[in-house]
């Protein structure tokens, strides 16, 4: 799972472009409690989602121009623009080249060989999220890609992740973590989207997961605040109870009720 002991490769940071700022905030407000604060004057109407007074994620709002609302997970890096040169050698591509935010760090995004957006933080006065794995903040992120292989190869090369197979009913999860962290510091899983009947119609992507406390109760807000449930909570056997979402402008997300670990 996530934890804020940042290191370079995982994820850091997480962010939500939407058409709706205001109707997006109370979405979220009302599903896991978030309160929406302002980055202030200057920052492009960017804002922060906190829940009791912690950062847990970003929010900003965007055009059809500049693409479908969405979730980006951004990744943690000691150098912007060198990793940016890296993803282009890699067969990658630069969306926003490596661009300095108020002395808080150096963002950029890019795309993956398979065109799946990603985003790079380089830290500045903020490190990233004050909170990880706990009920209401990121615990855990999933890509889904055509490509596994090639997928694995490009963010080894790009982030220095590293991947191992996990068994499970039916076949094998490929997780991934940090270069020389090892599988204990596993933030994240890389899926086929062949093999997920949910995800093989919508495209490649990283889906981000949210930590809550009752999987159900979660689904069924969903639905009373206007989201979409895309899968019903399931449960995982060894994982917990999980659900596929998408906020009213079409975001999609995940919530984890993790099992508890003995």
């Amino acid at each position: 799972m996530l934890t804020t002991r940042f290191v370079d490769g995982a994820p850091s940071w997480a962010d939500l472009a939407t058409p709706d700022l205001d109707g997006a905030a109370s979405f979220y407000r009302g599903l896991f409690g978030w309160e929406l604060r302002s980055a202030g004057p200057g920052a492009g109407g960017y804002g922060f989602f906190q829940l009791a007074g912690q950062t847990v994620a970003g929010a900003m709002p965007t055009t059809a121009e500049q693409g479908p609302p969405s979730w980006t997970v951004y990744f943690r890096t000691p150098d912007a623009e060198t990793t940016a040169r890296g993803a282009e050698r890699a067969h990658g591509a630069v969306l926003l080249p490596p661009t300095e935010v108020m002395g808080q760090g150096t963002v950029a995004v890019l795309a993956d060989q398979a065109g799946v957006p990603f985003g790079l933080w380089q830290p500045g006065r903020t490190k990233g999220v004050d909170v990880a794995s706990e009920p209401g903040a990121l615990c855990w992120v999933e890509l889904y890609t055509p490509d596994i292989a090639a997928t694995a190869a490009f963010y080894y090369a790009v982030l220095g992740l590293e991947t191992s197979a996990v068994s499970f009913p039916g076949g094998t999860y490929t997780c991934v973590n940090p270069s020389g962290a090892g599988e204990e510091a596993m933030f994240g899983g890389i899926v086929p989207l062949a093999d997920d009947r949910v995800e093989a119609a919508s495209g490649a992507y990283w889906l981000p997961y949210i930590a809550v406390t009752d999987a159900d109760a979660v689904v069924a807000r969903t639905r009373e605040l206007g989201g979409t449930v895309r899968m019903p909570a399931t449960d995982l056997p060894g994982v917990g109870r999980v659900a596929k979402l998408a906020d009213p402008y079409g975001a999609r997300f995940a919530v984890i009720r993790p099992e508890p670990q003995s």
